[in-house]
């Protein structure tokens, strides 16, 4: 008698086949969502470490230190000192490098500052890798406070480690500075601020750039 090669599969070998084609559809859809959620992850570390450090420079990135932009001081010293204790004098007003406070007295936090803040205080945030801007306006400046404060807190809140306040020592209206680096000037100019924020902000040439 001869035997049929085209013979239909029995309930058993159906129900087997639609048990495996639903063990595959669950392993894809699991692969996928563990793929997705890697994927989320990885681009939210990179987001913390690249996109809210600065404006969208390379800060913290370098393959070697900025030479600029700014005009660049030789580092004074790094050390910290107490509240009242006497030390080498700075070479740059505002102050780039020399001894500042350490904890609880330093660093400041980040933002908008009313008030001038002491050079051994805010040394200890460019020690960090930020960045400051002083503004000097002994008559006034509304619109310019209303620029630079819209312009760091911007930065702030994306992260990025910047602050603002007056200092009465400058020779220009506005100066920007971060460890070892210092640029005076006149008029508001953003592009400016901005290159020397994405420049500076977790510089290598900071002694710690990826502390806060």
């Amino acid at each position: 008698m001869a035997t049929g090669t085209n013979q239909r599969p029995t309930r058993t070998q159906v129900r087997a086949a639609r048990r495996a084609r639903r063990n595959r559809r669950r392993r894809f859809l699991r692969y996928g969502i563990f793929t997705a959620v890697a994927s989320v992850s990885f681009i939210f570390i990179i987001s913390l470490f690249a996109g809210g450090i600065n404006f969208g420079g390379s800060g913290g990135f370098f393959e070697s230190a900025p030479d600029g932009p700014g005009e660049r001081f030789p580092e004074v010293s790094r050390i910290h000192v107490a509240s009242g204790q006497d030390h080498a004098e700075y070479n740059s007003v505002p102050a780039t490098s020399g001894p500042h406070f350490g904890q609880p007295l330093a660093p400041t936090r980040w933002g908008v500052h009313e008030t001038e803040l002491e050079p051994e205080v805010y040394l200890h945030n460019f020690e960090h890798g930020g960045v400051a801007v002083f503004y000097n306006c002994p008559e006034g400046c509304d619109t310019l406070m209303t620029q630079l404060t819209q312009l760091v807190n911007t930065g702030v809140n994306r992260g990025a480690k910047m602050l603002l306040a007056p200092h009465a020592g400058i020779e220009g209206r506005i100066a920007l500075a971060a460890w070892t680096f210092l640029d005076v000037f006149d008029e508001y100019d953003e592009d400016r601020i901005r290159d020397f924020f994405d420049n500076h902000i977790s510089s290598v040439n900071a002694p710690e750039p990826n502390a806060r």
